[in-house]
């Protein structure tokens, strides 16, 4: 169905910076005549309402007590969202995982957010899809001011949206929310077998740095509960006394930069189980790059991010590889250096599985955003095997995963195609350059077949692993 789309036979130009052309029956709605903007702050009655957040996924309910994220210390701040209401974050758009999101809530959300109400949810739908668009591909720079790249509502509220006649965009979204099922049972399927496949991979390597290679071995008890019983002949040892802990330096936010040529800093987001993302950048002048050598990374260097160390997929712990570096840490994360026989990847295996991750969970400290100390992963009482098994251990699980490595990189890839296929077949279709009447026309019965969007909410992305909502000290850059 998608690929028999076509385009439009007539386009006119927009003389817009973000959308050059657009059908030539579309007109260009300033955003004034389809949105107002509405701030009311629920001050007391702030203990009667669900607490949302933006983020890729939409706006969703927050769980206060699952302790994801940061929480603002005075919830009256906060300002009322309704159903059907579209919230945008307005400042570091070119940093913010998501501009806007369109809300199936009734709840609240901070006040530096900035909420409008559209005069029907159709059209709400729509504009929703178009600035999505717009935000994946940052096409909203020319809107962008002062050093916060701060959109003002006023400017955003100036400027003209493409907009398709009202049955058009009844069809587009009934297009878009058709596609956007199909897609989402499939990634669903995907992930499933991801899941699987990563227990059996940790199933595997759990045995493998607990109880050797040797299924004849004596054991002895441990005294660890998350361990067991491990062969007699290897140490059952304090963490720190085999590695030097580093934890990163408090490195001041108005000294950021986004110079290409300037130095990384690694941050908690940018760890996640296995491997280190940058695609949130933030930097510091290469000219005091020196300055702060003591808290450089290496090649082979572990770091685990002490804030929320556990997030859906695992524990926040990798190996920095070659492209990871230079790098500097910035505070909350921990550089783990193996000292004397403590082999880096025995333990990174030891670290990365889920029985550690069940280890941690109930010694985090701290209510709005759990986090370790270094006392207490040097504290952590593990298993040392004698130098050459734990090389005889590496190898053998790298042997026997292999298979299962190369799976779940298949389908984490097949993921990630699927969503570039999305946001782009999102983009051709709210900006015009594909036409969609006739295949939402054959849509209305095929649709009564697939499950709602509600259905598949256990599907996740990747950033709502990394839930960051505005905090106590962040200033409403509307102020």
């Amino acid at each position: 169905m998608i690929s028999d789309l076509k385009p439009y036979p007539k386009m006119k130009d927009t003389g817009l910076p973000w959308v050059d052309q657009v059908p030539s029956h579309w007109k260009l709605v300033p955003n004034r005549a389809l949105l107002s903007k509405r701030k009311v702050l629920v001050g007391d009655r702030h203990t009667g309402y669900r607490l949302l957040s933006l983020t890729k996924a939409g706006v969703i309910v927050r769980d206060i007590s699952s302790g994801r994220g940061k929480f603002s210390a005075d919830m009256g701040t906060s300002q009322e969202v309704r159903e059907g209401d579209l919230v945008f974050c307005l400042f570091d758009v070119p940093e913010t995982p998501r501009t806007v999101g369109l809300s199936k809530h009734h709840g609240m959300i901070t006040g530096a957010y900035t909420v409008f109400e559209c005069k029907d949810n159709q059209l709400a739908r729509f504009l929703e899809a178009f600035y999505i668009a717009m935000d994946d591909r940052k096409l909203l720079s020319p809107l962008y001011s002062g050093l916060r790249n701060t959109i003002p509502p006023p400017v955003l509220l100036g400027q003209k949206t493409p907009l398709p006649p009202v049955p058009e965009q009844a069809a587009i979204v009934r297009f878009l929310d058709h596609a956007d099922r199909k897609m989402r049972r499939y990634i669903r399927a995907k992930q499933k077998l991801i899941k699987l496949l990563e227990e059996q991979k940790q199933a595997i390597i759990h045995r493998a740095v607990t109880r050797g290679l040797d299924p004849n071995v004596p054991l002895k008890p441990s005294g660890v509960e998350w361990l067991g019983d491990v062969p007699e002949h290897w140490k059952v040892a304090k963490l720190g006394r085999f590695i030097e802990l580093t934890t990163g330096f408090p490195f001041r936010s108005d000294g950021f930069t986004q110079d290409a040529e300037d130095i990384r800093l690694l941050r908690g987001v940018n760890i996640s189980p296995g491997k280190i993302r940058w695609t949130d950048v933030v930097r510091w002048p290469l000219s005091e790059g020196d300055k702060f050598s003591a808290f450089d990374l290496q090649v082979g260097d572990i770091v685990l991010g002490m804030d929320r160390p556990i997030i859906q997929r695992g524990t926040r712990i990798a190996r920095v590889n070659e492209p990871d570096v230079p790098a500097l840490l910035l505070q909350r994360v921990a550089r783990i250096r193996p000292l004397r026989e403590l082999h880096g990847d025995y333990l990174s295996l030891l670290l990365a599985g889920k029985s550690f991750a069940d280890y941690l969970t109930p010694i985090f400290t701290g209510v709005s955003v759990p986090h370790l100390s270094p006392e207490q992963i040097k504290s952590l009482r593990f298993t040392l095997p004698p130098s050459d098994e734990q090389s005889q251990i590496v190898r053998w699980a790298a042997e026997h995963t292999k298979k299962t490595t190369a799976a779940i990189t298949i389908a984490e890839n097949e993921i990630i195609l699927l969503r570039e296929y999305r946001t782009r077949l999102i983009a051709d279709v709210v900006t015009g350059k594909l036409d969609v009447r006739e295949a939402a026309a054959l849509l209305l019965d095929e649709d009564q077949e697939l499950p709602t969007i509600d259905e598949l909410d256990d599907i996740s992305e990747p950033e709502e692993d990394d839930l960051d909502d505005l905090d106590e000290g962040t200033e409403d850059p509307e102020s």
